[in-house]
């Protein structure tokens, strides 16, 4: 009998890997393994609608259970692997039990990043990752007054925009000198701390937290100049890791995230990773890059469950991010750089714009705010290789049927 293919990891990538992989044909066992109780869920609206309360518990989850019995998929649920052997082709199971594979794809993906600093193990503070980490921080955040964001990232900025419209005092802190510094362009990053601002967010850059102190419930985070921050909550936002360890264990390559092609072998006969837990050479980046972000996860699964299935289609998609904060909807397309030359399109003071980034005369990414048009243009348009002027892209004075003429 086959021992077919197993998953461990109920993420986007792992979940869609199973899914192609029946849909292109394969027909043996496939097993999903999680350290969850959950079933899959969406991860997205965890810092926004969920923790809003406009979007219910029962309605996060991706399918439910009838869909992956319909499927012939197992969800082996609150069962985390802690050792691969390769030999073997074996996963054990903290407990005991393995779980022999034909195949395996690692679809682990990444955890919050944790503070360090004296004060650190202070309850109190908490991190958003896991549907779990939700459903903590959700009552604290309720009955909060005083919230400190720990991160100018996308999941504190989201989190002190959920915060500030319920009337919570927000202080945000940042390391770096603006906001999404690795993420977008200064242009971007002013309008963002602007709505934040507006919305009475106290944002400190250049601060990093250096100790947490305090008695009881009530906290003082202390930063690098010697500020002093009274918190009811403490959320921490400070970037991710690649939970790669089965790998690294199993000797499989690892750089930051397990190294992997376009169809999501990794260094390992018959071994896949897929979604935030991987690294790949990617074509509009130019460079291998860890991406973190549902779209790469769900496009990388897609590739690796054709593979598996015998009907390989390499993954070559243009990366996409988004992030709601207020009414700014924020869409992205393709890798930006620093030294990339920044156009805008629109009015930022209207709140819809865009910004176009060049790279030797070629279109790299465009950042959107309120402008999803353009963001449907811009994803063709890199796609293609197709790269309007910056005068062009300044008043949006082209047409997209034009380029792909070649006019």
């Amino acid at each position: 009998m086959s021992n077919g293919l197993v998953i461990v990891g109920a993420s986007y990538a792992g979940v869609q890997a199973g899914i192609s992989a029946r849909e292109k044909g394969y027909q043996e066992p496939i097993r999903i393994v999680a350290d969850e109780i959950h079933l899959p869920y969406q991860r997205p609206p965890l810092s926004k609608a969920f923790l809003s309360g406009d979007l219910a518990h029962n309605s996060l989850f991706l399918r439910g259970e009838d869909y992956f019995k319909g499927q012939g998929i197992e969800m082996v649920l609150g069962h985390r692997a802690i050792e691969l052997d390769r030999a073997a082709s074996r996963v054990t199971l903290e407990g005991g039990d393995n779980l022999p594979f034909d195949s395996l794809v690692i679809a682990t993906g990444s955890r919050a990043r944790r503070l360090t600093v004296p004060g650190h193990e202070r309850d109190g503070i908490v991190y958003l990752r896991t549907l779990d980490d939700a459903l903590t921080l959700k009552p604290r955040l309720e009955a909060a007054k005083d919230v400190v964001i720990v991160g100018g990232g996308f999941i504190g900025l989201e989190v002190a925009s959920t915060a500030a419209k319920t009337g919570k005092k927000v202080t945000l802190i940042e390391a770096q000198s603006r906001l999404l510094e690795r993420a977008v362009s200064p242009l971007i990053s002013q309008f963002l701390l602007d709505i934040h601002r507006a919305h009475g967010v106290d944002i400190r850059f250049n601060e990093s937290v250096v100790a947490i102190e305090g008695n009881g419930a009530a906290h003082e985070v202390v930063t690098s100049s010697g500020l002093r921050v009274r918190a009811d909550l403490i959320v921490a936002g400070i970037g991710g890791i690649a939970n790669d360890e089965l790998a690294v264990q199993a000797g499989i390559i690892s750089a930051n995230g397990i190294d992997v092609d376009e169809h999501g072998r990794t260094s390992a006969d018959n071994i896949y990773a897929a979604g935030d837990v991987s690294n790949h050479h990617n074509s509009f980046a130019g460079r291998r890059v860890r991406l973190e972000a549902v779209q790469n996860a769900t496009d990388q699964g897609k590739a690796v469950g054709s593979m598996i299935a015998g009907k390989p289609e390499a993954y070559n998609a243009v990366p996409r991010f988004w992030s709601d904060q207020y009414d700014a909807k924020l869409q992205i397309v393709g890798l930006s750089a620093p030294t990339d030359m920044a156009v805008v399109r629109g009015d930022m003071q209207d709140g819809k714009f865009s910004v176009f980034y060049y790279r030797d005369g070629k279109l790299t990414a465009v950042d959107s705010i309120n402008k999803p048009g353009d963001q449907m243009i811009a994803r063709r348009l890199i796609t293609t290789s197709l790269s309007p002027t910056p005068e062009q892209a300044a008043d949006l004075a082209f047409d997209l049927k034009k380029f792909e003429a070649g006019k």
